[in-house]
């Protein structure tokens, strides 16, 4: 398997994007948010939402969710989130990129006053 991003490392890589916040929700899964809304999700193994859930832009959504190692995310499909099992499948560059894309699409959907307020 290709080397990958460890949660820990993920984790790393989501704090440092703009203007994110951390928390910890739902029996141990941390969320990440922009503007107070959702980005990506790190849930402990063996959890039902899936090990890694990101946002993912609608015209993504329907091949991501049924591209190999990926599926929907439980309760957030609806609202085009995509959940990875195994994150060792995405090299660091692969994942990163989901990330941030995911980061843009919610900071994309706040408020012009809100997206000023956290100079995004």
């Amino acid at each position: 398997m290709a080397p990958s991003m460890t949660p820990r490392q993920i984790d790393a890589f989501c704090s440092k994007l703009p203007a994110a916040t951390r928390t910890v929700q739902w029996e141990g899964v941390i969320v990440f948010k922009v503007g107070s809304k959702m980005f990506c999700l790190i849930a402990p193994p063996d959890h039902s939402v899936g090990r890694v859930c990101f946002k993912c832009p609608p015209e993504h959504y329907e091949a991501l969710s049924r591209s190999e190692g990926f599926r929907p995310a439980p309760y957030l499909a609806r609202a085009k989130w995509v959940a990875l099992d195994d994150p060792r499948i995405l090299t660091p560059a692969e994942t990163r990129a989901y990330i941030k894309r995911a980061h843009a699409v919610i900071a994309a959907a706040l408020p012009k006053k809100k997206q000023a307020e956290l100079r995004l």
